[in-house]
């Protein structure tokens, strides 16, 4: 398995994981795509014979395909880096926005995992919370909670 490495990673640490938040984040920007091609739609079937409609529904179904695009971007880009000595969060507001929060695992006073209900027991997502003396830090909407709970527990413990 080749060694991760990402910027700002310190001299002698080692990334134990990388995780995301669930696919189903993304979702707006499926929906956007889903109304801008009914927004084409609509005028090609009151105006059959108008060549235009068409084009008009190729321009919206285009702006919903960047729409769709650019919310996996902010979902792809958006990740959880847990290495032995800390939790990296790097959170991507827009094309030329992120954001990075460092969390020592020195600070970890608690880890704990929940599914909030039967649509995200179905779908394979849930919240991990980390306690920590300053606060809390919810990560909502993770893929397979109990399975990144479990992770982080064997790095607390040093198993890992």
């Amino acid at each position: 398995m080749p060694k991760l490495v990402f910027d700002g990673q310190r001299e002698g640490e080692n990334v134990k994981f990388v995780f995301r938040r669930h696919i189903l984040t993304a979702k707006k920007g499926i929906l956007f795509l889903i109304v801008m091609v009914v927004v084409g739609v609509i005028p090609m079937l009151i105006w059959r014979d108008d060549i235009n409609m068409f084009w008009f529904f190729v321009g919206m179904t285009i702006i919903g395909a960047f729409g769709a695009l650019y919310s996996y971007m902010l979902w792809y880009f958006s990740l959880y880096i847990v290495t032995d000595q800390r939790i990296r969060q790097i959170s991507q507001k827009g094309i030329f926005k992120k954001t990075v929060v460092d969390l020592g695992l020195d600070k970890i006073q608690g880890i704990s995992y929940g599914v909030p209900g039967l649509i995200a027991g179905v779908f394979g997502y849930g919240t991990i919370l980390i306690e920590t003396g300053v606060g809390d830090l919810v990560i909502s909407q993770v893929s397979r909670p109990a399975k990144i709970y479990d992770k982080l527990q064997n790095i607390m413990k040093g198993d890992d």
